[in-house]
């Protein structure tokens, strides 16, 4: 689904390095059915070409306050009423300085003042331009005035700086732009999930764990957040920034998850299990760091208690879905598992498959009930996670139904 279809956005470019990634950010929009009309300022033109632009919007690019062939139809008024959406990335410090003032001396900051559209702008400059006083009083007052801030995210900067200041990536704004249209299907629904790996502790210095970096857990997460659903995310140990709008709890091992999973399942509308939970812990944790004085070494396990046939035992029990990542006979063993834990979806993948599953940009999926399976393309996972999110609650739909 094309969350962006035939909305009409203005995507002003300023002065910056990070213009170099506007054009990912254009066939991005687009690819969500967005029309896109690019407006640069001059100092963009310093950073990336309009022609560039003018590829991959498949529309002329403005650059003009005083362009005689478009004010003939006075273009920038014209552009101003077009538009559903302005999105100015990257935000220059100064930029950002004069939408504050109110200026209008140029084609972008015109449009800004003469379009009752909504105006959103994703900051990028040095860390010590963005903390700095006059930077921070522009955007309190864009902030008063309902101006959106996406951003800035933090990491090392051109300049060799490392702190917040750089432009949010394309995806990530695409997101944030599909975000402010997708429908609310879930709202009033709870969301519980889990996501990431679990650590077992051997001793305090060591751990068994596996390859899982939460990221598919996290764009499911994200997604029902969009879809205006209440998420709670229960973590294991992950690199990753939690969603906005999602109340995260952290844990370490299988017996914390499964401890919050089960307090919290029986007041969730939909549990979904996306955490990769270690089958197996230390029959007994060593209290202090066990020395390398043998050639080998013999670690008795046992096993971990199985969250979410745990949570589709539950008397009071959410709509329940489990994932199952494989390497082999992919749908064998998730019907196996759809089965013996009595759940009513199961998410498979052939993490085997370069390219998809653990630590990847992306995957595909099958998804299994009890008598059908549905299939999710290799796609990015934040796209897959809003396919999967929308199979789930038809199915949810269709079985709270079933029961009235």
């Amino acid at each position: 689904m094309q969350i962006l279809q035939d909305k009409k956005i203005v995507l002003g470019i300023t002065g910056g390095i990070a213009a170099y990634k506007t054009p990912e950010l254009v066939r991005r929009l687009k690819e969500q059915g967005a029309d896109v009309r690019v407006v640069m300022t001059q100092g963009a033109k310093a950073f990336i070409t309009p022609m560039t632009l003018q590829a991959v919007s498949a529309n002329p690019v403005a650059d003009s306050l005083l362009d005689p062939q478009a004010e003939l139809a006075m273009g920038h008024i014209e552009l101003a009423k077009w538009a559903d959406l302005i999105v100015i990335a990257p935000a220059s410090a100064n930029t950002l300085a004069r939408l504050a003032t109110g200026m209008a001396d140029d084609l972008l900051s015109t449009i800004c003042l003469a379009s009752a559209a909504p105006i959103v702008v994703a900051p990028a400059m040095n860390q010590q331009m963005w903390h700095a006083d006059a930077t921070q009083a522009n955007v309190d007052i864009l902030t008063r005035r309902q101006v959106t801030i996406w951003g800035p995210g933090a990491g090392e900067q051109a300049c060799g700086d490392v702190g917040l200041g750089r432009m949010l990536e394309p995806e990530e704004l695409t997101r944030l732009c599909c975000q402010r249209y997708q429908e609310k299907t879930l709202a009033g629904q709870h969301w519980l999930l889990t996501a990431g790996p679990t650590r077992e502790a051997i001793d305090p210095v060591r751990y068994i764990s596996n390859h899982s970096s939460g990221k598919m857990g996290y764009a499911i997460a994200r997604a029902a957040v969009n879809a205006g659903a209440r998420v709670t995310l229960i973590s294991g140990p992950v690199n990753l920034t939690p969603p906005q709008g999602c109340r995260v709890i952290q844990v370490n091992s299988a017996l914390e998850m499964h401890q919050q999973a089960m307090a919290l399942a029986p007041k969730a509308s939909v549990f979904v299990a996306c955490a990769a939970v270690a089958d197996y812990r230390l029959a007994d944790v060593a209290t202090q760091k066990i020395k390398k004085t043998a050639d080998d070494m013999v670690l008795k396990l046992v096993k971990n208690p199985d969250i979410v046939a745990d949570v589709a035992a539950l008397s009071q029990r959410p709509f329940t879905v489990g994932f199952a990542a494989e390497t082999q006979d992919v749908e064998q063993y998730a019907r196996g598992k759809l089965s013996r834990k009595k759940l009513d979806l199961i998410a498979a993948n052939d993490v085997a498959r370069e390219g998809q599953g653990f630590n990847s940009e992306d995957n595909a999926l099958t998804v299994f009930s009890a008598d059908s399976a549905t299939e999710i393309a290799l796609a990015n996972k934040q796209q897959v996670a809003s396919q999967l999110v929308t199979i789930i609650n038809q199915a949810y739909q269709a079985k709270n139904s079933s029961t009235e």
